[in-house]
């Protein structure tokens, strides 16, 4: 057990160090203009992507709004249970994120979706919807890469393919996204 735990970690360890800091940086300033233009930022995922998005929308919701002194407008997709579910019984599945999108996203606002395989069905059709509406995407991926990596606007691939480790990654990354503002390593002209 003990050398499985060891070869885990060393693993994880490999798999953080392929956060693309320079991504990271150019993320954190999406979300800083985004936040001085009172823009609505959107987080999705699906299983343990869609616990990630909720805890960064609470983190940079109450968080990082916290510390500014003006509040993010911040909403996961995947927390409105009774709206997700009616969008996928009476459409289809791949239609729970972009469906919300329809009612809530404007040119200039910000997706961020997270995917350990890339080629979740409802995340692309979000994908496609937002960038043919004008809204700024930024997609979290896996090793794979799939076929967000090629339809988001900013792409962060975690040099993975392992769930767990890929989506303890993403965390990672959302935690920097929203410490940069709680910290104040983000400093705005507002």
């Amino acid at each position: 057990m003990n050398d499985w735990i060891s070869r885990y970690l060393q693993a994880q360890k490999t798999a953080v160090d392929s956060i693309p800091v320079e991504g990271v940086a150019r993320v954190v300033d999406r979300l800083r203009t985004a936040w001085e233009e009172d823009r609505q930022i959107f987080a999705c995922g699906n299983g343990g992507s869609a616990a990630n998005a909720s805890h960064f929308a609470t983190d940079l919701g109450k968080g990082a709004s916290d510390k500014l002194g003006k509040r993010f407008r911040v909403l996961s997709l995947n927390d409105n249970v009774s709206w997700f579910t009616a969008l996928g019984n009476d459409y289809a599945y791949e239609d729970v994120f972009s469906g919300q999108l329809q009612n809530y996203a404007r040119a200039g606002d910000l997706l961020l979706v997270m995917s350990v395989s890339g080629n979740s069905p409802n995340l692309v059709k979000a994908v496609e919807w937002a960038r043919s509406h004008g809204v700024h995407t930024v997609a979290l991926l896996g090793g794979k890469r799939g076929r967000l990596a090629d339809l988001a606007d900013d792409v962060l691939v975690i040099g993975d393919e392992h769930y767990g480790r890929v989506e303890d990654c993403h965390m990672h990354i959302c935690h920097l996204l929203c410490y940069a503002f709680m910290e104040g390593a983000v400093r705005s002209e507002n």
